[in-house]
């Protein structure tokens, strides 16, 4: 995992804690000792320019989430107890490589030995929905469905991205406040992908292809020359998908139950699509349904507005 020897790291070393993990039966009637190192791959650039803790990892509950790994249900073999440590650490929004090492020094090995361990390297990779959107030509003269497209072009280019895939294309009326009055047709589709970014770091690198394509910041609902909306990370279905409502990131996205030119291009691309609203994890077909007054026109393949 050569991202962990070049990006931002948190490394926690000798956590120890006694656990009852072991083939024979004296390991797990006696328990013994281990000792676990964690190093977290993640972008600390945010923590570090803000002094905010909210936007790091909190390394002391990362060290009693390993402790209650360890002290938990026995294991026969350590590289459970690694994966699971692993699977508890990579759950945390901020982190996207970790590195485990679980040691049991009194392992019963037959021989003298100074120490056995087993070491796992797991990068997260979670799905995500990017809704894509334009109405405005670019300063260089690309309209709004060229625009799209080049977006979806560059995204494949998104280290830590993989699998992107853009669905059809349509055009609808543009929504929201009084902003909107007078503006041209919207060009939208939606893309999916698969991340081992987190979803912050992902927002960012959103943010930074919208400027790339001349997109301003100045008035909400306001004309763009390109969009990029990150509508959902994680599966809902499975109850990995990351929910947060802080300013700088709101998961799922607050209105895409409400956008057919989100939902329709998504069912396109994926006809078991489902999305968190609320409580509730629905299937997006069943909130189509509500929403004919949205019209919305394919737009066809190849051609530009």
């Amino acid at each position: 995992m050569a991202d962990l020897a070049r990006g931002d790291q948190v490394r926690l070393t000798g956590v120890r804690a006694r656990g009852h993990h072991g083939v024979f039966e004296h390991e797990r009637r006696d328990g013994q000792d281990f000792v676990v190192d964690v190093v977290l791959g993640l972008d600390l650039a945010p923590a570090g320019t803000t002094d905010d803790l909210s936007r790091t990892v909190h390394y002391g509950e990362v060290a009693a989430d390993v402790v209650a790994v360890v002290e938990g249900p026995a294991r026969d073999l350590i590289e459970s107890v690694a994966e699971e440590i692993a699977a508890v650490v990579l759950a945390r929004p901020a982190v996207e490589t970790v590195e485990v090492t679980v040691h049991k020094p009194q392992a019963p090995v037959g021989v003298p030995f100074d120490d056995v361990a087993v070491v796992v390297r797991r990068r997260r990779d979670v799905p995500v929905v990017i809704a894509v959107g334009a109405n405005l030509p670019t300063d260089d003269g690309n309209d709004p469905a060229r625009t799209v497209r080049a977006a979806a072009c560059a995204l494949h280019r998104v280290r830590g991205l993989r699998a992107v895939r853009l669905s059809p294309l349509y055009t609808s009326a543009p929504l929201g406040g009084p902003t909107v009055a007078g503006q041209p047709d919207y060009v939208n589709g939606v893309v999916l992908a698969r991340t081992s970014l987190a979803p912050a770091t992902l927002l960012a690198r959103l943010h930074r292809l919208e400027e790339e394509h001349g997109r301003i910041r100045q008035v909400r609902w306001g004309a763009r020359t390109l969009d990029l909306d990150l509508v959902q990370y994680g599966d809902p279905l499975a109850g990995t998908d990351v929910r947060s409502a802080t300013t700088d990131l709101t998961l799922p996205h607050p209105r895409a139950s409400e956008r057919a030119f989100v939902l329709r291009p998504w069912l396109d691309l994926d006809p078991d699509a489902h999305l968190r609203t609320g409580r509730d994890v629905r299937a997006v077909r069943d909130l189509i349904p509500s929403l004919v007054d949205q019209e919305l026109h394919p737009l066809e393949e190849g051609t530009s507005r």
